[in-house]
């Protein structure tokens, strides 16, 4: 069931892609701007995904995955609904925050359910899942499209995002949690450097690659850095 799930979110970020034109004519949106309908996504998921794994551990796998497949149905259909470039950038941060909020709980999931000998097949069975999702989504961006317009790519995930929470709630099980400290200074270190890092990778081209950008680079590098100390010198307090 969770591999639902991971299908869906890792479709969204490529089935955009093919979709950028006709938002662009569809709002009169400038070129930079569009792009930020991609951009949006991947900071969103990108930037919590170290927290949300932890969280994981504090609420339980399940309710996490539950939650951010809610998040992200939800902000689905806002991005459909969206009547600006702005409001659509916003949904879709609100998309990658509940994709980032699913993702770590699929391998949880995977992890604790199925026993030592039968788990390197269901991990294979779990990157097979995210490649042909990947592969599948300029495709299905394609046809909706061009078949209905391009708020489709959207609200196709609607219906299937709420089949995904049903059938979840009934056949994902619920796990031990693992209660601990929520270590808020690694969570604000590991979003600011993720932040900063995917950032500046993503805009640098937009910048020309101007040294502000390498500087925001190495800067978001050096607070992973810090994250990662952090981590290890904290080990045995939680």
């Amino acid at each position: 069931m969770v591999l639902f799930g991971l299908f869906m979110i890792l479709l969204d970020s490529t089935i955009v892609s093919v979709a950028n034109p006709a938002i662009k004519a569809g709002f009169g949106a400038d070129y930079s701007s569009t792009v930020w309908v991609t951009s949006a996504y991947l900071l969103g998921y990108a930037v919590p995904l170290l927290i949300t794994g932890r969280l994981g551990d504090q609420f339980g796998p399940r309710s996490m995955y539950l939650s951010g497949l809610a998040v992200f149905t939800a902000a689905s259909l806002w991005c459909g609904l969206a009547g600006s470039i702005g409001w659509l950038i916003a949904a879709r941060v609100v998309q990658g925050i509940g994709a980032a909020m699913l993702t770590p709980q699929t391998l949880t999931v995977v992890q604790r359910v199925f026993p030592p000998e039968r788990r390197g097949t269901a991990m294979g069975v779990w990157g097979a899942v995210a490649g042909i999702a990947t592969l599948v989504g300029p495709v299905a961006g394609g046809l909706l499209v061009d078949g209905w317009g391009w708020q489709w790519i959207f609200y196709v995930n609607v219906p299937v995002g709420v089949l995904g929470i049903i059938l979840g709630a009934i056949y994902i099980p619920r796990m031990p949690t693992h209660r601990h400290r929520l270590d808020l200074l690694g969570m604000a270190l590991s979003a600011v450097g993720m932040f900063a890092f995917v950032f500046a990778l993503q805009e640098g081209e937009s910048f020309h690659w101007a040294p502000g950008v390498w500087a925001m680079m190495a800067a978001g590098l050096v607070v992973l850095g810090v994250f990662v100390w952090w981590q290890s010198a904290n080990r045995g307090s939680r």
